[in-house]
């Protein structure tokens, strides 16, 4: 078996591995750091969870042991999709450098731009970041790219999904042609085949498992929650997904719940605080200081439930998350495979249930394609689909529906003495009171009812003290 011993790692990186805890490199990491060691472009594809991180961090920094940064040029840069990401690159790379004098600059959104010019104007050997503010700092005129030795692009299928491969594209024509570069990706799409061949000089090819595919480790499930009224539905699934985490009780120590959609990861993580769970909501358009606080309290395990959107299916390193929930069925197959991924991690077992509507199915037998396997369907500990009592409000009525819901009591105008079906009969008008010609509402007010000539101010019944002249008031 081989060691990190055997991978020709220098000795201060070696020692701190070791001081680590780890021993024998994952798959990955054996595949792909000797040929990063050597010099060579490196195209790894591997599931998320497997050490994708490692494997470009020990060769890299053990290549720049020798070296020194100057200003405004970093001799590396990694590219990653999110903000969480690159932090975490930024932490492992802090555990593996501890006895090297490296440096590193994390160039993310949510932080100054005066504290990450003071870091590249002092010069960094390591240049993490997501695409939009690197080229931020190099628009504004703050940061050189010609001195980029090695350059990485980390989870470049989710740079895909998150619209950056022009960016991408242009960061590469920013960086000298004699680069070495470490492209890793969950999966192959045609797009990210087709920059490899345009950007990548025959690079080594490191494929530790079939594209797109889940770990063994996890036990999955999907429960059908039946329809109902659509307007219910939020509240029916958030009540089964309160149920199925009863029903694992001990077993579910932490877990991650994903949603599709940015509201309805605040509704469920508002829903399960309220219902006494110890949640929290994570997605893009919260402030960072606030992401990277309930990040930290669910690593720490102050926090049991972490609610999050797509854009914390890459880069959690949690390795002990018991469960995942799928509140939503992912639009995108391989989001599945990334979603579940984050439980079940480094040998551990893990449980993933995914909730499907009748609307869902079509996407549910998408992922089973793309898994080459069915997932096996569990029994719904809810069966009766009322809605959850956070979600009990007093009906609103519109203007329309007071017209025309309200309208089956009116009755018709038919011509008849007989009510319309259905409706409650009206007192009717007294016989002495003639009823209004039709289309004669409004043209009445003003006229007398013998036929003369319209009421003026107040008619007949001007008050005898209003006619009295003025002098005549006066003297009065």
């Amino acid at each position: 078996m081989t060691k990190f011993t055997d991978l020709n790692l220098n000795p201060k990186v070696l020692k701190a591995i070791e001081e680590a805890g780890y021993e024998t490199p994952t798959p990955i990491q054996e595949g792909a750091i000797p040929p990063a060691l050597e010099g060579r472009d490196v195209l790894g594809i591997a599931q998320t969870g497997t050490g994708k991180t490692a494997s470009f961090v020990l060769p890299m920094i053990t290549l720049l042991a020798r070296g020194r940064a100057r200003a405004r040029m970093p001799r590396s840069l990694v590219l990653c999709p999110t903000r969480e990401l690159a932090a975490q690159v930024a932490e492992n790379f802090d555990t593996y450098t501890k006895h090297l004098k490296l440096t590193k600059a994390l160039l993310i959104g949510g932080v100054s731009f005066k504290e990450q010019d003071a870091l590249i104007d002092r010069g960094v050997d390591v240049l993490i970041a997501t695409p939009g503010r690197l080229l931020d700092h190099f628009e504004r005129g703050k940061l050189l790219l010609t001195g980029v030795q090695i350059m990485v692009v980390d989870e470049a299928d989710r740079m895909l999904d998150m619209g950056f491969i022009p960016d991408i594209e242009r960061i590469f024509s920013l960086t000298p042609f004699t680069r070495q570069t470490l492209f890793f990706s969950a999966t192959m799409a045609p797009e990210i085949e087709r920059i490899t061949d345009t950007f990548l000089s025959a690079p080594a090819r490191i494929e530790v498992a079939r594209q797109a595919t889940a770990s063994e480790t996890i036990e999955q499930g999907v429960v059908m929650v039946k329809g109902g009224r659509r307007d219910r539905e939020g509240s029916t699934k958030r009540k089964v997904l309160r149920a199925l985490i009863d029903a694992e009780g001990d077993k579910c120590t932490n877990a991650i719940i994903f949603c599709n959609r940015k509201t309805d990861v605040d509704i469920t993580a508002k829903s399960l605080k309220k219902y006494g769970y110890d949640a929290a909501a994570i997605h893009g358009d919260l402030d960072q200081s606030v992401r990277t606080r309930t990040l930290e309290g669910f690593r720490d395990g102050t926090l049991r439930f972490l609610v999050a959107s797509d854009v914390a299916a890459r880069g959690l390193d949690v390795p002990s998350v018991s469960h995942v929930f799928n509140f939503d069925v992912p639009s995108h197959p391989e989001d599945y495979v990334h979603r579940i991924g984050r439980t079940g991690r480094a040998g551990r077992e893990g449980k993933a249930i995914t909730l499907c509507t009748a609307r869902d199915e079509k996407a549910l037998d998408a992922i089973q394609k793309l898994i080459q396997k069915e997932i096996p369907r569990l029994d719904n500990p809810v069966q009766a689909e009322p809605a959850g009592d956070e979600d009990k409000k007093p009906e609103k009525r519109s203007r329309a529906s007071t017209r025309k819901g309200e309208g089956k009591s009116e009755v018709k105008d038919t011509g008849k003495d007989t009510p319309a079906k259905d409706a409650t009969p009206r007192e009717t008008a007294p016989k002495d009171k003639p009823a209004r010609e039709k289309g004669q509402r409004g043209k009445s007010r003003g006229r007398r009812d013998d036929g003369g000539p319209a009421v003026v101010g107040m008619g007949d019944h001007l008050p005898s003290f209003i006619a009295l002249s003025f002098d005549e008031r006066r003297a009065g």
